[in-house]
C-alpha cells in the first residue's frame, strides 16, 4: 500500500503532467489554425511589394534614397518581349529565362483549384482570385508588371500538364482583366506543367497545383 506522503507526491506529478499535456495540446491547436489560415489581401500586397534598400551611411549618402533598384536592361528587354504574347507562344528557352529572372523577385504562391480536367476556376477558389485582383490594383502595386506562372502536380504526361498549366494561367489572367481592368500588357503568363514541383518529395500533393505570382517590374522601375 502506498504511503500518504508517496501518494501526495504521485498526485502532484500527475497534476503537473496533465498541465503540460494540456499546454501542448493548446499550442498544437494554435499552430494548426495558423497553418490553415487563408492568405489575406494585405499579405499578398506585402509579399509582392519591393523590399526597401538598406540605407547608405550618412557619409556615403548622395541624393534621395529609393526602394527601387536600377532596372536591368536585359531583364527589361525580356519582359518587354513577352508582353502581350500568347502563353503557348513561349518557347521552353524563354520560359526558363523568365524563371531565372523571377527567382529573386517579390513573389507569392497561391493554391487556386480548378474544375477537374479544366481551366475553369473552381467556386471555392474564386475568393482567392478576387483577393489577388484587389491586391494587384492596390495603389502600392497598381501599374506593375506581374508574372502569373501556372504549375501542376505530377499526374499525367509532360505534354498534358504543360498545356493544362498554360490554360489555367490564361484563365486567371482573363479573370483579372475582365473583373479588375488590369491591362493585358501588365500580366505575363507562363506555364511550367509539372517541371517545377514545389514539393518534389510529394509529387501528387496539392501544394504543387499552384499559381505563382511574381512582381517582375514594379511601377516606378517599369517607368524608368
Amino acid at each position: 500500500m502506498m504511503k500518504p506522503l508517496a501518494k501526495s507526491k504521485f498526485a502532484a506529478i500527475l497534476s503537473i503532467l496533465s498541465i503540460l499535456a494540456l499546454g501542448a495540446t493548446f499550442s498544437l491547436g494554435i499552430g494548426q489554425a495558423r497553418a490553415g489560415d487563408d492568405v489575406s489581401e494585405d499579405q499578398i500586397v506585402r509579399a509582392l511589394s519591393p523590399k526597401p534598400k538598406a540605407p547608405l551611411t550618412r557619409g556615403l549618402s548622395i541624393g534621395p534614397q529609393t526602394t527601387d533598384p536600377a532596372p536591368n536592361p536585359t531583364e527589361v528587354k525580356l519582359i518587354d518581349s513577352v508582353r502581350g504574347r500568347a502563353t503557348r507562344s513561349l518557347s521552353s528557352a524563354e520560359r526558363e529565362e523568365i524563371a531565372e529572372v523571377a527567382k529573386d523577385k517579390p513573389n507569392i504562391d497561391l493554391t487556386i483549384t480548378f474544375n477537374y480536367n479544366s481551366a475553369d476556376i473552381s467556386a471555392k477558389s474564386l475568393p482567392e482570385v478576387q483577393k489577388l485582383g484587389r491586391a494587384l490594383t492596390n495603389p502600392d502595386l497598381k501599374g506593375s508588371t506581374f508574372l502569373l506562372a501556372g504549375h501542376t502536380d505530377a499526374a499525367g504526361s509532360d505534354t498534358y500538364n504543360q498545356d493544362l498549366s498554360e490554360r489555367r494561367a490564361d484563365s486567371i489572367k482573363h479573370y483579372l482583366m475582365g473583373n479588375y481592368h488590369i491591362a493585358a500588357t501588365d500580366l505575363v503568363t507562363v506555364g511550367y506543367g509539372k517541371s517545377k514541383l514545389k514539393d518534389p518529395t510529394r509529387p501528387m500533393a496539392e501544394v504543387n497545383r499552384r499559381v505563382q505570382v511574381v512582381n517582375m517590374a514594379n511601377k516606378t522601375t517599369a517607368s524608368k
